[in-house]
């Protein structure tokens, strides 16, 4: 009883949540988040269906503007053709009697809505200007329209610039309605200009011939876009019909000049139209610069659009202008914030719906989990026997028997474990008395074969040529020099040092060791390359342990070709890691797939016996990873070996765990 109380009180002094809240959290977080997803994805999906949507309407809207605008040129075009086309014009130019013309042409402009209706004689000079009766005489035929006209004898119409000298002889009053001083606009690209003084017209021009067909005159007509509202407004009214959204005309429609509204219903703060203001740099660059349509959202003059923009094109097919139409954005953003509210507003129902069944569900498996918490509690306390039962014939009966399965199989899988590591530690323990014993019998033994190999050296200097004995004696030499070598390579194996590093130059180094061997009978039939990076930094290394590691790849790949063949070495800086990378590239036999996952390994070898002991790539391994660097190698049979050292310049703090690399290209 005391022991239960104090148990209750221990329980009731920490703070913590039960499961079945735990639960019902866990089923509210899962809803929410799904819901979440869904409000997302679904907002996320009518919204790019909105704007699509909104794009369509624009690109439609563009085309009926466009439609519109063409149509306008048509008008021109059919009123300055069938002019040229009647006969009073004729008369007048072969009568050399122009007041009948002027006042039929003048009545013509007016009733056409004209501000240009001017004659030329077929050679393109001036001589009835109905906007400037008393300005003639000037030669208009470097006029496109009217070069093309003179050149072809056909009625041509475009939309084309006239200059301000030019406006200046049409009419003063043109040339002042085409002027425009630059306004600062948001997003505009930056010109050196700040004004404005051609002016863009809808032109044409029409031959007048005479009886016998003979080009006598030329008629050419149009009107200033400059300050002219009647098309913009007209697809205003025509494609928009005058709607507004929260005070503001939902859709707009601008003539550009260049990147200058000239024509334009896009309103400034204070209700003025936005003229002289002008178009965004990434507009103007895609439409204008790289002659494509712009659909899609932009920033104009001082509010958001959902736009489509195309290029107006002069009679050369150079882009001149900008024709575009645009919806006001701020309509669909309202009706996309209306869905996020609407969206947010069933998440919010259903996590409350889902907070209720969450709950109920909860109590139903609460006794259950109960019980495997408890058994759960016991195996992590050391308890391997601890079983649940359960049987309430559903998923977590299913779980209480894999509980108890999985209880067993820890506990087998705990004696396996407690008996395997015992062995390895035995194991352990024998390799590491094995090579001390090894380490100290080489010890022991290399003083007296070093007498061996000493002295029997000497007896084979005394010991004349046809000497029976002497075969005898070259062979304890030969075979006494292998076990010295053998000690001392085992001895060099054991007592590998820690390196002695200092700032070193690693070509330096290399050039070194290739003066050592170079000269040497195995290397008179290899050709050595030295590929060395110039420029390469200090490196921190072990020169004495560095160079045997060189000595030892060099030396290998000498053997691996038997004295003939090609030794390639190369230096490189490798920025990334930050190392030296040394490179030892032979044209000999390769290493087959069997022998290269050994060739670290100590006292491996493939040499004959008496030519190797199997522990110069093993003592090189271990200098290399004591740098903090790796070794790798690459073989092909048949075609070489490439062995490569990275060492890195400032050697890091940790080592890694495999410092070699292995790879057989083929066998």
């Amino acid at each position: 009883m005391r022991d239960s109380l104090q148990a209750l009180l221990g329980r009731t002094k920490e703070i913590r949540l039960p499961i079945a809240t735990k639960l019902v959290l866990s089923f509210l977080v899962i809803v929410a988040f799904i819901s979440t997803i869904y409000m997302v994805v679904g907002v996320q999906l009518i919204s790019n269906r909105i704007v699509s949507e909104a794009q369509d309407k624009v690109r439609h809207d563009l085309n009926a503007a466009r439609e519109l605008y063409l149509s306008d040129l048509e008008r021109i075009n059919s009123a300055v053709r069938i002019t040229a086309e009647r006969f009073f014009l004729r008369e007048s130019l072969l009568s050399g009697d122009l007041e009948q013309a002027y006042h039929e042409l003048r009545r013509v402009r007016k009733q056409e809505g004209l501000d240009v209706l001017t004659l030329t004689d077929d050679k393109g000079n001036v001589i009835l200007r109905t906007s400037y009766i008393d300005h003639i005489g000037d030669d208009q035929s470097g006029d496109e329209l009217i070069k093309a006209v003179l050149e072809g004898h056909e009625p041509i119409a475009s939309t084309i610039l006239v200059s301000g000298d030019d406006l200046e002889q049409e009419s003063p009053l043109l040339a002042k309605k085409a002027y425009f001083s630059f306004i600062d606009t948001p997003l505009a690209r930056e010109r050196e200009e700040t004004e404005e003084t051609a002016g863009m017209m809808l032109k044409a021009a029409s031959p007048v011939f005479d009886d016998q067909n003979n080009l006598i005159g030329i008629l050419y007509g149009g009107t200033l876009i400059n300050r002219n509202f009647d098309i913009v407004d007209k697809v205003k009214e025509t494609v928009y019909e005058e709607v507004q959204y929260e005070g503001k005309d939902i859709g707009t429609a601008t003539i550009f000049q260049d990147d200058v509204r000239i024509s334009t219903n896009v309103k400034n703060e204070d209700g003025s139209r936005a003229l002289g203001t002008r178009v965004t740099e990434e507009v103007y660059n895609q439409v204008v610069n790289e002659g494509e349509p712009w659909i899609g959202r932009a920033y104009v003059v001082n509010d958001w659009y959902i736009t489509a923009y195309e290029p107006i094109r002069d009679v050369a097919n150079k882009i001149i202008g900008i024709l575009y139409v645009g919806v006001l954005e701020e309509k669909y953003n309202d009706i996309q914030q209306g869905m996020i509210l609407t969206f947010f507003a069933i998440t919010i129902a259903g996590a409350l719906v889902s907070l209720i069944v969450s709950y109920f569900i909860a109590q139903r498996i609460l006794v259950p989990i109960f019980k495997l918490v408890d058994a759960s509690k016991a195996v992590a306390d050391g308890d391997l026997d601890a079983k649940v039962e359960i049987s309430t014939n559903d998923e977590l009966a299913d779980l209480a028997d894999s509980f108890n399965a999985m209880a067993q199989a820890l506990k087998k899988r705990d004696e396996q474990l407690k008996e395997f590591t015992t062995q390895k530690i035995m194991a352990s323990e024998r390799l590491a008395l094995i090579g001390q014993l090894s380490a100290n019998v080489a010890h022991e033994l290399n003083n007296p074969l070093t007498g061996i190999v000493t002295f029997s050296h000497l007896m084979l200097e005394n010991t004349d040529c046809d000497d029976p004995k002497k075969k005898s004696l070259e062979k304890i030499v030969r075979q006494a020099t292998r076990c010295r070598d053998i000690i001392r390579g085992l001895l060099d194996f054991s007592r590998q040092r820690k390196p002695d590093k200092v700032l070193s130059n690693i070509n330096t180094v290399m050039d070194q060791c290739l003066s050592f061997v170079e000269n040497q009978a195995l290397f008179l039939n290899i050709e050595i390359i030295k590929d060395f990076q110039e420029d390469l930094p200090m490196i921190v290394i072990d020169p004495s342990q560095i160079e045997r590691v060189i000595m030892n790849l060099i030396i290998n790949a000498a053997e691996a070709m038997d004295g003939n063949g090609k030794l390639t070495l190369a230096t490189r800086h490798c920025p990334t890691p930050y190392c030296i990378e040394l490179q030892f590239t032979d044209t000999g036999q390769g290493i087959s797939g069997e022998n290269i996952e050994k060739i670290f390994d100590p006292f491996f070898t493939t040499k004959d016996v008496g030519h190797g002991t199997g522990l110069g790539l093993a003592i090189s391994y271990g200098v290399v990873k004591a740098h903090k660097g790796i070794i790798s190698v690459e073989s092909e049979v048949g075609k070489g070996t490439t062995f490569t050292v990275k060492l890195p310049i400032n050697a890091p703090d940790e080592v890694p765990e495999n410092g070699r690399t292995i790879q057989n290209i083929s066998n």
